[in-house]
């Protein structure tokens, strides 16, 4: 790495430690070495919990309290234009006006970092002006009388932000969890909490260069209570990790403890579709053991694809990345291997090149594609996804798709963390798995998980997806020739 953070690219550097405790799922990842597929599933897999939990949360097991009403959410970096009649998410920017407007109690912000303003980074661009708005109306909130938490990390991209001190100064609640210390890692989620009751989920950080820059995706879920408690107790294990001299409780508190996971997935239905839902939480040792892990989600959605799997993720790599030494961390890539050679799942991958891409990576893309065999029926695709820079290079590490979620035919996953070893192993991510099921028409039209698989396919095949194997020399993707 040519420096310690990457700006937009989220990374950190982990220090030599690492937890010595075998015990917990964390370091028995860590500890093994490669295992076949099965062992990994087999030790990742958790048995239901209590009979106690099968109630989900609710009034009184009502759940017509929970609308829960879903909508992709996506910034489209400025000067990408894509052909006419395709599918685009809400723009990220009225997804978090409209938040911040709607609210009257209460709001919660999880960010790595904070730059929504150009002089945080030292540039001076016109772009940055949805980022001041933002600003400006989180610092209105307290005059409304709402209460304002923020939860950020240490340490966190070096940049000259006053953000957060701005916000202090108008009556916002900070706390930056120190977690280098910690977990030798960094805290990366990304969410909102509204009211107790609407929720942001993303690749999004706090920055202006995430509503004009960079190619970001996220859901946001309105009038869906139940949902938003449960992110709340996420939420509330990084406020009291925030606090002065803290430290992991082992277990934690039965507040932190969730009714909610893949085993009892939240049932909502609304408009005439059927969802199941529920969060997933890294790193294990902020995650109680009824919470659903996030590398437990990514490899049983893999898994349990019988058609078709999409991913679309700004780094893949089979490694950790940032402890020292690197370890090889192969889960995510031998669940794809295995899926796609036994049972012929379609896989296609697309992958962000941007300038300050880490040209490691090659390698391991092109190991993996070189999987796909037609004769074989074995059908492994990979595309690069270039955002052309033009006349934005004055602007550090932007021109980037930073979206981090997958599509199966079974569910739709939309996450906070690039998928390597140290993002599940000591990082803070969030992501939030959903399956549906609705009559075709309305599928077509309303579904989540159909608007995610079209805003893939409209991806997949726009003129800034490039074919592995066709990348040669280009000018924006660091990983070409």
């Amino acid at each position: 790495m040519t420096s310690m953070y990457r700006g937009l690219h989220d990374n950190y550097v982990s220090n030599k430690g690492r937890s010595t405790s075998c015990v917990t799922l964390a370091v028995v990842l860590g500890c093994l070495t490669i295992l076949g597929i099965v062992l990994a599933i087999a030790v990742l897999e958790r048995p239901p919990p209590p009979k106690d939990h099968e109630t989900l949360p609710g009034e009184d097991g009502n759940f017509s309290i929970n609308q829960c009403s879903m909508f992709l959410v996506e910034s489209i970096p400025r000067h990408v234009n894509y052909k006419s009649n395709v599918t685009f998410g809400i723009p990220l920017e009225k997804a978090w006006k409209d938040l911040i407007s709607m609210a009257t109690d209460q709001v919660d912000v999880v960010s790595f970092y904070w730059t929504l303003t150009g002089e945080d980074i030292n540039v001076n661009s016109s772009t940055d002006m949805p980022g001041r708005e933002i600003l400006k109306e989180l610092e209105e909130l307290p005059s409304r009388n709402v209460s304002v938490r923020v939860v950020t990390s240490i340490p966190s991209v070096r940049t000259n932000s006053t953000d957060l001190k701005i916000l202090k100064q108008k009556g916002v609640h900070v706390r930056k969890v120190n977690f280098g210390r910690l977990m030798k890692g960094v805290l990366h989620s990304k969410f909102w909490i509204v009211d107790k009751k609407h929720v942001f989920i993303g690749s999004a950080n706090m920055d202006w260069r995430a509503l004009t820059q960079v190619k970001e995706l996220g859901v946001v879920v309105y009038n869906c209570s139940s949902l938003a408690k449960d992110l709340l107790k996420i939420f509330q294990s990084y406020w009291v990790m925030g606090q002065s001299n803290s430290s992991l409780p082992q277990p934690w508190p039965a507040e932190y403890d969730t009714a909610i996971n893949k085993h009892h997935p939240l049932l909502v239905n609304t408009d005439n579709i059927s969802s199941s839902l529920y969060l997933t939480g890294s790193p294990p040792s902020f995650c109680p053991p009824s919470r659903t892990q996030d590398l437990e989600a990514i490899l049983s959605s893999i898994s349990e694809a019988e058609r078709f799997v999409d991913v679309a993720v700004m780094e893949y790599f089979p490694t950790t990345r940032f402890e020292k030494p690197q370890r090889y961390w192969s889960f995510i890539d031998d669940t794809i291997r295995m899926v796609a050679f036994e049972r012929k799942v379609k896989i296609r991958m697309l992958i962000s090149c941007g300038q300050d891409s880490d040209p490691a990576m090659l390698t391991f893309l092109h190991s993996l594609a070189s999987m796909n065999s037609p004769r074989q029926h074995i059908s492994i695709q990979i595309k690069l996804y270039i955002v052309p820079v033009g006349n934005q290079s004055d602007i550090p590490y932007s021109r980037v798709n930073h979206n981090k979620y997958m599509v199966t035919d079974k569910v739709a996953y939309i996450g906070t963390s690039n998928w390597s070893g140290d993002y599940f192993l000591t990082t803070a991510g969030v992501g939030l798995v959903i399956s549906q099921h609705a009559p075709h028409h309305v599928w077509k039209t309303k579904a989540l998980q159909s608007q995610l698989r079209a805003v893939f396919d409209r991806d997949w095949h726009s003129d800034f997806a490039v074919h592995l194997a066709d990348l040669g020399h280009h000018p924006d993707c660091a990983l070409s020739t």
